[in-house]
């Protein structure tokens, strides 16, 4: 099986794609080369002009948990400054892109096809900077873990936005970072360094690259697969799996009982299966805990429908458990994961959260790359 070239991998062969004299790469773990090889090692083995690198979210080594990072530090291997930018934004941001010297901005980090997944909005944060300071900006595309033929949820209400989205995109978006990038519009210097060989219809598993963890809760593909609906627990107070070995494929709470899997199977969603279980988070929600709940068994990839069954998950833990269900986190923060308050009032009311989920669509705008439709 011929693999996927990646835009890192490109560039490494062709560093003058990048342009620019001074280069600043945005990565963390998932910069790599299919041959496991750092995307800075190989752009400085190849003559690129790198001078400085900046963490995001989890920081460049990927050892800080959500909503943490690394701090600003020098990378071991090639003595450069590494900048952390999360948290960051607007003239904060700017004065750190600034005081780096980079006249280029290199973004190669790979994202997992959620809006509420923040690697998309650092792109965005730090493309916002690049326009205000006049930089060249590039982006080495990578795959949609998730294909590219199916959007699902509603867009972003911007009354909403936050880092866990910024842009009025659908909960599974269903493009690249190089594709989003193009889509928000930034009067900017901007370049994508595209894929080679990548459709639209692929599998991860038939991109022939390596899988490294985005981050220290999204282990496999599979955690990725299920995250754009798995990943709306987290504004409840049942656990996603955090302090497991399947953060979000599990999914469950003291409360929950024998019915919760039953009500679930009983509904027959699309592409996945419930199985009834028990786990102890070992931090997070209900640390230290045995919880009962279920863990999802996605056996149809095509089929399956990430966001609906997220949604009827809420709804049936909601039917069945109306007294313990809570919002979880601060102001409310399942408004900005569903990107307006849509969702919590028709729950509050006691309506059907599927309701707002639309019938999944073809991902429509500036794209970059071919390939069959599906849904």
């Amino acid at each position: 099986m011929t693999h996927v070239r990646t835009g890192a991998e490109r560039l490494a062969t062709t560093p003058s794609l990048a342009g620019g004299t001074r280069l600043g790469l945005i990565t963390n773990p998932t910069g790599i080369l299919p041959d496991l090889t750092p995307t800075p090692d190989a752009l400085m083995a190849a003559g690129a002009r790198l001078t400085a690198m900046f963490g995001p979210e989890h920081g460049m080594r990927g050892t800080a948990q959500a909503a943490g990072s690394e701090g600003d530090t020098v990378d071991e291997r090639t003595g450069l400054p590494v900048y952390d930018t999360h948290k960051l934004s607007g003239e904060a941001l700017d004065r750190v892109v600034a005081a780096s010297g980079v006249d280029t901005l290199v973004f190669d980090i790979a994202d997992v096809g959620a809006r509420f997944y923040t690697y998309v909005w650092t792109m965005y944060d730090l493309m916002e900077s690049a326009a205000r300071l006049g930089l060249r900006f590039v982006v080495l595309d990578r795959p949609n873990p998730l294909g590219g033929t199916v959007e699902e949820g509603p867009l972003l209400d911007r009354a909403f936005a936050s880092f866990v989205g910024r842009f009025p995109l659908p909960v599974r978006h269903g493009r690249t970072v190089g594709e989003l990038a193009v889509l928000f519009g930034f009067d900017l210097d901007l370049h994508v360094v595209e894929m080679e060989g990548w459709r639209r219809d692929m599998a991860y598993a038939e991109t022939g690259l390596p899988w490294v963890m985005p981050s220290v809760n999204m282990p496999t593909v599979d955690t990725a697969l299920v995250y754009p609906g798995t990943g709306l627990f987290e504004g409840t107070d049942l656990s996603e799996g955090r302090g497991t070995t399947r953060p979000f494929e599990l999914v469950g709470a003291p409360y929950v009982d024998e019915r919760f899997a039953p009500a679930l199977a009983g509904l027959g969603l699309p592409g996945v299966r419930f199985r009834e279980t028990w786990f102890t988070p070992t931090f997070h929600k209900h640390a230290g805990t045995p919880v009962r709940g279920v863990q999802l068994h996605v056996h149809d990839r095509h089929a399956f429908r990430p966001v609906l069954t997220g949604l009827s998950m809420l709804h049936v833990a909601r039917t069945l458990y109306p007294d313990d269900l809570r919002w979880w986190g601060p102001d409310l923060f399942m408004d900005h994961l569903w990107g307006s308050d849509a969702l919590t009032r028709t729950m509050d009311a006691g309506g059907d959260p599927r309701e707002l989920c639309p019938p999944p669509a073809h991902p429509d705008g500036p794209l970059l790359y071919g390939g069959s439709a599906e849904g």
